[in-house]
């Protein structure tokens, strides 16, 4: 195992460990805005994850499994907003 595994590893793991307190905070936030940032911060440490476990297992395929999560997660989030502004009314 090389330096450059060992600290992909590292990474992995930190972010693991962020996701769980970002779930935490999330499950705790007092407003809804506050979850929401948080669910978008998640999906952000996932893309990162998926990158960095691409870049681990030397997969081009999962570089490109990150980038639709990617734009899946900012969809989900900028459709999430207008709707909770809106009041889940459509106008």
């Amino acid at each position: 195992m090389t330096t450059i595994d060992i600290f992909l590893l590292i990474t992995m793991m930190m972010l693991v460990l962020g996701i769980m307190a970002s779930f935490i905070r999330m499950l705790k936030g007092p407003t809804i805005w506050d979850r929401i940032l948080m669910l978008n911060l998640i999906s952000a440490k996932v893309v990162l994850l998926i990158a960095i476990y691409a870049i681990y297992m030397e997969s081009l395929t999962l570089l490109d499994i990150a980038i639709s999560y990617g734009i899946i997660g900012f969809l989900t989030m900028t459709l999430l907003s207008k709707f909770i502004m809106t009041g889940g009314n459509e106008k």
